[in-house]
């Protein structure tokens, strides 16, 4: 089956260990963090992640999924908190459709735990890659141990490391490989909500808690224990900047005026304010996401995106579903390798731009009037005629259309849709539903024009 090492033990790396064990292949997964289930966590991100179909169907097709569902929280919607205290609550899909909230780290934990339990697949902690250099049988991986370097010869190379992935600097090396990185100007820092005096949740479990304002947001996500992870996102700089809240009264009016409805629900907040960093959002784009038949990147090392659409995990465990099903065929590595990155490009892409206007609408428009209409029409839309409208939502997170093509799907969508919301007197103000067939004979129309 060969010798493939693995460097990276995050969540994509962990799952994929997992999926190649389980095909007989022998695996060693390299990662530079100490064991994660010893001691603090150092370092990574901490935002709680929202796993949704792609990312049930990896853990499926690894056998993991019932261990994943016992820290799973089901989320059903947004739950939007206005300034004046309004609350309004927007489903994600049709009845019965939600996404789940789990942390990171015990997640992390069951994916090392799954891999590690067959025999043929083990971790080793506190190793950096230094890259590879490829040979013309083999690939030898550059690690380092306690100060000691290690040449390591192995048959493959996945670089699951990461946005900053030592595997993808040492492929950015070669000639014609094209490498992208960008920082939003927007940064984020969390505090947590702990439960209440009845050790229940402070507020409704079921949801994705959202404070809109404009050019920044909090959101909040359940956890297990019954405490909420509230993250604030807001420019670095500006009139609302994180950069003004450098001190203690800074902050605290700062939330008085923008969540005062959070306010009673936070009695530490400064004390967890000052304990958190200040993070920021990175991107990244490159390709080819393979280096001949012996190395390949996967997840955020091939495609790191901002956390906007939930999908950053998922797309992750989705290039491990896709060459996971490349393996089964009985084609060379070569062909494998080429037909992943083939495949896999145009949809880490496309996540990347979703993920972008997805913070837009989370933050500027789910407080719009106009846009609120249009998801109600757009969710009627898809109940009278599911079998020819699914909105963008819905083809993202609850459907395993690529992400390029949901893309593409959904632009056509939005163009229909206008037609009709700049004339709603024409349409008796959607009071019936005469208006659906036009948006549908648009979007065909439309579709077509592409095609």
């Amino acid at each position: 089956m060969g010798k493939v090492a693995i460097v990276g033990a995050g969540l994509v790396g962990s799952l994929w260990a997992r999926m190649l064990g389980n095909r007989g292949h022998e695996v060693v997964v390299y990662e530079r963090r100490p064991d994660p289930r010893k001691g603090p966590l150092h370092g990574g991100r901490s935002i709680n992640l929202a796993l949704s179909d792609r990312g049930w169907k990896a853990l499926e097709r690894a056998g993991v999924a019932e261990r994943v569902r016992d820290i799973a929280l089901p989320i059903r919607g947004r739950r939007m908190h206005a300034v004046d205290g309004t609350r309004t609550f927007q489903p994600y899909g049709m009845e019965g459709q939600c996404i789940y909230s789990v942390a990171r780290a015990g997640l992390n934990r069951i994916l090392v735990e799954a891999a590690e339990s067959l025999p043929n697949v083990s971790f080793e902690f506190d190793h950096r890659c230094h890259g590879y250099t490829l040979a013309e049988d083999h690939v030898v991986l550059h690690l380092e141990h306690q100060g000691e370097a290690l040449n390591l010869e192995v048959d493959r190379i996945f670089g699951t490391d990461g946005a900053f992935s030592a595997v993808r600097g040492r492929m950015m090396r070669n000639d014609r490989f094209d490498f992208e990185q960008r920082y939003l100007p927007h940064g984020y820092k969390e505090v947590p909500m702990m439960p209440g005096a009845d050790g229940d949740f402070q507020m409704e479990a079921d949801g994705l808690h959202i404070w809109p304002r404009g050019t920044f947001m909090l959101m909040a996500l359940p956890n297990p224990d019954k405490t909420f992870t509230c993250t604030l996102f807001g420019p670095y700089e500006g009139p609302e900047g994180l950069n003004h809240l450098t001190n203690d009264a800074a902050v605290q009016a700062f939330f008085e005026k923008h969540f005062p409805d959070v306010m009673p629900l936070l009695p530490n907040l400064l004390d967890d304010w000052n304990a958190h960093p200040v993070s920021s959002l990175v991107m990244t784009r490159c390709f080819p996401w393979n280096d001949g038949s012996r190395v390949a990147l996967m997840g955020d090392s091939a495609h790191a995106i901002v956390p906007f659409y939930g999908q950053g995990m998922n797309s992750g465990m989705e290039d491990c579903t896709v060459l996971d099903a490349l393996l089964e065929a009985d084609d060379s590595w070569d062909q494998i390798m080429a037909r992943y990155t083939e495949l896999r490009k145009p949809a880490g892409d496309a996540i990347l731009e979703l993920a972008l206007q997805n913070y837009i609408e989370m933050r500027d428009l789910t407080g719009d009037p106009g846009f609120l209409q249009q998801k109600k029409l757009e969710a009627r839309l898809q109940q009278k005629h599911p079998d020819r409208w699914l909105p963008l939502y819905s083809q993202v997170t609850f459907s395993h259309t690529p992400y390029h093509e949901a893309l593409a799907r959904g632009r056509q969508q939005q163009k229909a849709m206008e037609t009709i919301m700049e004339a709603p007197e024409q349409w008796n103000h959607f009071e019936d539903d005469l208006w659906m067939d036009a948006v549908l004979r648009e979007l065909e129309s439309l579709h077509a024009a592409d095609a």
